[in-house]
This record gives C-alpha cells, structure tokens and sequence, in this order.
C-alpha cells in the first residue's frame, strides 16, 4: 500500500516512515525540502498518485496568529483537494489534546480551523489528538524563564514520547477510518511545573521552576481539564526517565 506522509522528514514523519516501511508498505515521506509544498501546490497532485493514506504531520513555520492560521486554512484546502482528485482512502491528521479548550491561542484555533476542514471534506478521516511531546520540554522551559526562573503552570500535564507517537500513526495508518477523533498521551499525569523541574534537574540546567496559575501556554491560562484527555485515552509506554536515558544516547 502506498502511504504519503506529509511532513514526513521532521520528528514524527521520519519515525512514522521508518515503521512502515519496516512493515512493507511503500510510503513517500515529503516536505518543501523534497519539492513537496501543500501552500503552492507544487509536486503535490503527482505525490498523491496511487496513494490510498495520506498522513498529515505539516506545521507551521511560524506560529504568529495570522500566520499560523492561513498555513492550516491553505495547506489543509489544496492538501484535501488534491487527495480527492487522487481517489484517497483515508486522511489522517496529529492535532492536540485540548485543542477546543484553549480559544485564546492563535495556534490552537489555527488547529481547530484544519480540523474542521477535515470533517467537512469526503475523505474518510482519522484525527489524532496528542498531549505535548517530551522533545518540547526544554521549549517550554525556555518559553516561561525570565533570567535563572521558570515560571510554568501547575496543571495537569501528561506529555508522550515522540516514539509513542509515531506508533500510534503508524498502527492508524493501516486501520479503517474512524471519521472521528482518538486521543493519545504519555503514561504519566502530574503538574506541568513539577515535570518540566524534573527535565531540568535530569539535564542539570540550573534553572529553578516556580508554579505559576497565570502563568500561560500557547496565549492562554491553563487548568486541569486543558492539556490532558478528559476520556479514555490510548497511552504511551515510554515513561519520563527512559524517554530522558534514550535522549542522552549518541545519535
């Protein structure tokens, strides 16, 4: 079976591939890079023929409000049209827990706009909707520290390992549409605060971490309900100390 995976060369992409490949299926891992652009159009109706799954990993290159919205608007619109044409079977979106519970983020309702798009479309579809990976705690660290402090938010948190994640879209590439959503997240829930202290202490950044509830993420105060599945959830195996043991290998 063909599978394209659009974005295929970042994080998720690349892991995504390799798994199935690994299982035998042909798969065409694209990106700008590859001469692939879903915002021009270019290369994309001749990647999609004989395609039967499309994964859509793609995001933004910024993330300022106007732009992060017209990326998903444009790349969800000719990603779509053109898997039409194609006689596509299934598209298949990552998006992220909490994605309708955060309105004050530009992002998230850039996300909620190419999920709506999905829904719309004929396509049969599948979205994933993931916790934040593990690869980003350092980003989030970063995102909230004002000289040696990290003031980060005290809800509830449960990130996954990018590893985890290309198995589910990899296992989700080769099942039916739901024409719904699943959520996924790592196997661990506490603090967002008391988690990203960990990451810190584990890589010895000296920075200290103060819990903060104005403190924002993405534009907007969190609470319990925000980042974390509010329902069954399909969990990661990769807990945070292997996930930090496995980062610090050589490549």
């Amino acid at each position: 079976m063909k599978i394209v995976i659009i974005g295929g060369t970042g994080l998720i992409g690349s892991k995504t591939a390799i798994r199935l490949r690994n299982k035998g299926h042909e798969v065409l891992a694209v990106s700008p890079n590859t001469g692939v652009n879903t915002i021009t159009g270019e290369g994309l109706a001749e990647a999609l023929v004989g395609a039967e799954v499309v994964v859509d990993l793609a995001n933004a290159p910024s993330w300022e409000d106007k732009a992060v919205l017209e990326f998903f608007e444009t790349s969800g619109h000719n990603l779509l049209a053109a898997e039409a044409k194609a006689g596509v079977k299934h598209h298949i979106a990552l998006s992220i827990v909490g994605t309708e519970r955060l309105p004050e983020s530009g992002y998230m309702r850039a996300k909620l706009a190419q999920e709506r798009l999905i829904k719309e479309s004929p396509i049969p579809y599948t979205i994933v909707h993931s916790t934040q990976f593990m690869e980003f705690l350092k980003g989030i660290a970063d995102g909230g520290t004002v000289g040696n402090v990290a003031r980060l938010s005290p809800a509830a948190f449960q990130p996954i390992a990018s590893d985890d994640v290309a198995d589910v879209m990899s296992d989700v590439a080769l099942t039916k549409p739901l024409n719904g959503t699943i959520d996924i997240a790592g196997p661990e829930r506490a603090p967002m605060s008391e988690i990203i202290a960990r990451y810190l202490k584990a890589a010895n950044d000296p920075r200290t971490v103060e819990a903060d509830v104005h403190a924002r993420y993405f534009g907007s105060e969190l609470n319990d309900q925000s980042l974390v599945p509010l329902g069954g959830a399909r969990l990661g195996k990769i807990n945070f100390e292997d996930w930090f043991r496995q980062s610090q290998q050589p490549k």
